[in-house]
């Protein structure tokens, strides 16, 4: 691990807290996954995280990467082990996202210079994942503790950079903002796929504009 690796990691860590919303893009298609992207950005939401367990996930890495290049912040979430991680972060994506706490991820993807996020639900496993090395731990499922859980467990370890995930909405953003989230992981209150599935993207676009909105008034 070279110093040059630890600052491109944090310095991209930085902008994803800067901008305060990751958008999750599940399940997408090779044709939909350029339209998909260009409405979140067009409205403020330049974060995005494809989860690897959709089909095709390196391919619409790189149709993203290629179509978009440093105007979107590419990450690949539902990371499962370092060899899924390597073949991401080989076809585009800066930083990874897991739902666990695996640490052969979080080295790799230190190895590599690209911010590590895994997912982690108790004071412990958040711990472990941050001594591990993750620049910030995604705060999973969100949406079985809430609010509360998330102020509860930043009480303590308000030392650690933590992104709810999971049953996050616009009704609810503004409150985990509130309680101490450094930045959110938005699925499908952002992404609506039965407006993806209509060609409906300008739904996408005023579902980012709305957490735009939240998040520039942290």
């Amino acid at each position: 691990m070279v110093e040059g690796c630890i600052m491109a990691s944090t310095d991209l860590a930085a902008r994803i807290a800067d901008r305060g919303i990751v958008g999750i893009v599940r399940g997408s298609s090779a044709d939909a996954i350029v339209e998909t992207v260009d409405a979140l950005v067009r409205g403020g939401v330049d974060v995005v995280e494809i989860t690897a367990d959709t089909d095709g996930v390196t391919r619409l890495l790189r149709d993203v990467s290629d179509s978009f290049g440093d105007e979107v912040l590419l990450g690949a979430g539902t990371v499962l082990d370092p060899e899924t991680a390597q073949a991401v972060l080989s076809n585009g994506a800066e930083f990874v996202v897991t739902p666990t706490v695996n640490p052969d991820v979080i080295e790799l993807a230190n190895r590599y210079g690209a911010p590590s996020f895994p997912g982690a639900y108790t004071p412990t496993e958040v711990v472990r994942a941050y001594e591990a090395g993750a620049d910030a731990v995604k705060l999973f499922p969100a949406s079985t503790g809430g609010v509360d859980h998330l102020r509860a467990v930043s009480g303590p370890l308000g030392h650690v950079p933590l992104v709810p995930t999971g049953g996050v909405s616009l009704d609810n953003a503004e409150a985990y903002f509130d309680a101490g989230a450094t930045a959110l992981g938005v699925g499908s209150s952002l992404v609506d796929a039965e407006a993806v599935a209509d060609g409906d993207f300008e739904r996408l676009t005023e579902n980012a504009e709305a957490f735009r909105r939240i998040a520039d008034r942290r």
